[in-house]
């Protein structure tokens, strides 16, 4: 049932959007009563949640032998995060999430401590093979890597094929900013 429902979801937010998907049209394209949604899922912004964050993000460190290979990894999950699910549903639930404090505790425990618990262990590794001259706030870190994608994507609405570029050009500034020799502050 619950792969029912999550089919159901991606195929009505590609069909009618984030804003226009109601409980009712999931629960009839998926053959279930409302009730056994209401069971699983408080909210629409709930359900929708869990079905494109049915895990928590990054719940595994990358560790692919070198800072570069794992950030370039992190920022692949990021991206991928962001332009799976079909145009104006990120921007949407991200503002229905700020709307509820529940919600809200739901995502920063699955997706933003989950992604600083990952940098986290990332710095840690690249400085035990010293490849940081000084180990950046993974919260800074974090920042700095979704925050131009999500700008990338939502705010300039600039074409998701470009994001290749862009990830690189951002490996390249926050390992400029951690590098040995790199000037400290």
């Amino acid at each position: 049932m619950d792969g029912a429902i999550a089919s159901a979801v991606l195929e009505l937010l590609a069909e009618v959007g984030y804003a226009r998907l109601t409980m009712g049209e999931v629960a009839a394209r998926a053959g279930v009563g409302k009730a056994a949604i209401y069971r699983r899922h408080a909210t629409k912004q709930e359900m929708i949640f869990d079905v494109l964050l049915p895990d928590q993000f990054l719940a595994e460190a990358p560790d692919l032998g070198s800072l570069r290979a794992d950030l370039a990894a992190v920022l692949a999950e990021i991206a991928g995060s962001m332009t799976a699910p079909p145009p104006g549903t990120i921007p949407g639930l991200l503002a229905d999430i700020h709307a509820d404090t529940a919600l809200l505790d739901r995502f920063d425990a699955k997706y933003l401590h989950a992604q600083r618990r990952t940098l986290t262990e990332i710095l840690d590794r690249a400085a035990a093979r010293g490849e940081l001259a000084t180990r950046p706030d993974p919260a800074v870190l974090n920042a700095l890597l979704v925050g131009p994608v999500f700008a990338w994507l939502f705010l300039l609405s600039a074409p998701p094929g470009r994001l290749p570029a862009l990830t690189s050009a951002l490996l390249d500034a926050a390992l400029a900013l951690t590098a040995p020799g790199a000037a400290a502050t």
